[in-house]
């Protein structure tokens, strides 16, 4: 088992975070950043970037089914408005 920190960059400083991985996944992620020509930290940062960027948002494609969707849009707005209007309940997991 492989310990690896890797600091984290922010406005105001930078953060250390500390994962554990395998021997195998160390070596990939190793791999991938020398051939990048990067540190393991940077690629890893980077990477997790591109990954959250991929999953936050929709990219133009789904925007457009979105958009097409009639029923899809009429309920968002009903959620919507429903939520202005504090007609919500949450519900926790137990």
């Amino acid at each position: 088992m492989c310990f690896l920190c890797i600091q984290m960059y922010s406005i105001d400083m930078s953060k250390v975070v500390t994962i554990r991985l395998g021997e195998d996944e160390y070596q990939r992620i190793r791999a991938a950043a020398q051939a990048d020509n990067r540190p393991i930290s940077n690629f890893m940062e980077t990477a997790t970037l591109r990954f959250l960027d991929q999953v936050e948002f929709a990219d133009e494609q789904e925007m457009a089914e979105i958009r097409s969707d009639k029923p899809l849009l009429r309920s968002l707005k009903a959620g919507s408005t429903d939520i202005k209007k504090g007609r919500f309940k949450i519900v926790r997991d137990r």
